[in-house]
């Protein structure tokens, strides 16, 4: 399919309901409001297209870039290609589906890991500390769990939205999977108290840290 073609489609797939929920989630005005469900089903009717997916990812559009991102063949980008690709991102939506089907697929995440964890970039940093919660619940090995919550308990409470909400998750999946840093992991969760009042539906867990790991560790029992 050539570009065009594809975003009269995803012009014709969009509704006011989606374009407001992403406005009020932080995206901008280029966008259609496609549902992802619509998104994913036109992926597997397009099958994989990496040259697509790039012209898709250029026009900045929101639901191009969710598009863009099944579409894409990881192996086929650069380490440099995906650092760009995250640095580009606007709406924290659209990072975490790059981080979870094209940065966690690519062949250069640890070395990408470590250096988006130094950085301030926002997006750059989201996307590290994801592939830092990847590797403390999946191949912890080689990782300074201390250091991590070191890290998180300075500075988790002044940190931007964008990074704050996957250094929790990091928190989280320490607290989880490593018994004899439980306890500090919780009582850093309670000392910050970040996310302690987040409003959550009935139903699903709050990302608060101290319920998040109690409900899950109460689960693995």
């Amino acid at each position: 399919m050539k570009l065009k073609s594809v975003l009269k489609e995803l012009e014709a797939l969009g509704n006011e309901k989606m374009r407001k929920q992403n406005t009020k989630h932080g995206a901008g005005d280029n966008q259609f409001g496609v549902r992802r469900g619509e998104v994913r089903k036109l992926a597997k009717k397009i099958k994989t297209n990496h040259e697509l997916a790039l012209e898709l990812w250029e026009t900045e559009n929101i639901d191009a870039r969710f598009l863009a991102v099944l579409l894409i063949k990881p192996k086929s980008l650069s380490a440099k290609e995906v650092d760009q690709l995250v640095r580009s991102v606007t709406f924290v939506e659209v990072a975490d589906w790059l981080n979870n089907y094209v940065v966690k697929q690519h062949p250069d995440k640890e070395k990408l890991r470590q250096k988006w964890m130094t950085t301030k970039h926002p997006m750059a940093a989201r996307a590290g500390w994801s592939l830092t919660m990847e590797r403390v619940a999946k191949s912890p090995d080689g990782l300074d769990l201390p250091a991590l919550l070191d890290r998180i308990e300075s500075k988790m409470g002044k940190e931007v939205p964008e990074v704050q909400w996957n250094m929790n998750g990091c928190l989280v999946e320490i607290g989880i999977h490593f018994p004899k840093h439980r306890k500090r992991a919780l009582a850093i969760g309670e000392s910050l108290g970040v996310y302690s009042d987040y409003p959550t539906v009935k139903g699903c867990t709050s990302p608060y840290a101290p319920i998040w790991i109690n409900e899950m560790v109460s689960r693995q029992s």
